[in-house]
């Protein structure tokens, strides 16, 4: 009885140890280097080839092995080089307006073309609809001149 009640609390307590030993999502060096800008020449750090690019290279190889975290890196590098460090402004303050203005841009014109297409279809409508104006009437001796060129060149 003893063995099958140890065998039984084995079993529950794994899931609990084995969560307990997940180690935290290690930092992918790659995906740093694209999310982060060399501060000497602006460029990603992926394809930036500025001493200072090596040199925040070699910075953040020495945080992963560390093996602290994307965020804990990105703000690690914050703290280094400010703000500037970063390829995408973080979403606060007036940098919030970087992620609100372009889609309200494309909702805007949307909405417009929504409403003025439309109107734009009624009016060639209206105006495709309206019947031919009639040509004006020949005088009798304009007719009869015109009459006597035509009969003439055919």
């Amino acid at each position: 009885m003893a063995v099958v009640l140890a065998l039984s609390l084995a079993v529950l307590a794994a899931p609990v140890s084995a969560a307990a030993t997940v180690a935290k999502p290690r930092a992918s060096i790659t995906q740093i280097y694209n999310d982060v800008m060399c501060v000497a020449c602006h460029e990603s750090l992926a394809v930036a080839q500025s001493p200072e690019a090596f040199s925040e290279r070699q910075y953040i190889r020495t945080l992963v092995a560390q093996g602290q975290t994307k965020q804990q890196i990105e703000s690690n590098l914050v703290q280094q080089y400010g703000p500037s460090v970063l390829a995408l402004p973080p979403a606060h303050g007036f940098n919030l307006l970087v992620y609100v203005v372009p889609p309200l841009v494309v909702i805007l014109g949307l909405v417009t073309l929504a409403v003025t297409l439309p109107r734009w279809r009624r009016r060639t409508r209206a105006r495709a609809g309206d019947p031919a104006p009639e040509p004006p009437e020949l005088d009798p001796a304009e007719s009869e001149r015109l009459d006597a060129d035509l009969a003439r060149h055919l």
